[in-house]
């Protein structure tokens, strides 16, 4: 099974065509052009957090453990790459990734917190994650409004089949509104 997947390097492995499907649903537009996330590094890690947050939920909860570290870790490795990418030292980057996974395990919890209570918990962990670097006051309750919604349905869509093994292909959210 090792060597099979030496010899067939084009084919992604399961995690990371989970992590490719999470990330272009990260990046879809209305996120920052409607609905207000800074269309920034900050936010687009935000964006990342949250859908990850959704998708490792789904996973540990179908006794996926392992599949979930793999995606875990094959976030917090392309993470390491983006840094490169963009300038940071070779010092600095294990400090920055680890200050992330810790920001990861923290926004999990503010999640998950949020989704057991009322709206009013969850708008205010999306507030302080999703909106946390905005110098203005944010956006209105509206978007705030739909978010929740998104990720309330979002949860549901995913708990929907607990029996069905997570793949990229499966993988569903809801569509995101237009308009908050």
């Amino acid at each position: 099974m090792i060597l099979s997947r030496l010899f067939r390097p084009d084919r992604p492995s399961r995690a990371a065509a989970l992590y490719t499907a999470v990330v272009e649903q990260a990046r879809l537009a209305p996120f920052y052009s409607v609905h207000g996330v800074p269309d920034s590094v900050d936010g687009r890690f935000e964006m990342i957090a949250l859908h990850m947050f959704l998708v490792l939920q789904r996973l540990k909860a179908s006794g996926q453990d392992e599949l979930a570290q793999e995606l875990f870790d094959t976030m917090f490795a392309d993470m390491d790459q983006s840094l490169r990418e963009m300038g940071a030292g070779d010092l600095g980057v294990g400090r920055r990734v680890r200050a992330m996974a810790e920001g990861l395990y923290g926004r999990i919890a503010a999640y998950q917190a949020g989704l057991a209570g009322n709206d009013e918990i969850l708008a205010a962990a999306l507030r302080r994650n999703l909106y946390g670097t905005v110098s203005e006051p944010g956006p209105g309750g509206a978007a705030l409004s739909t978010l929740c919604r998104y990720l309330r349905e979002a949860a549901a869509l995913l708990r929907a089949r607990p029996g069905l093994e997570l793949s990229a292909e499966s993988l569903r959210f809801p569509p995101l509104p237009e308009n908050p």
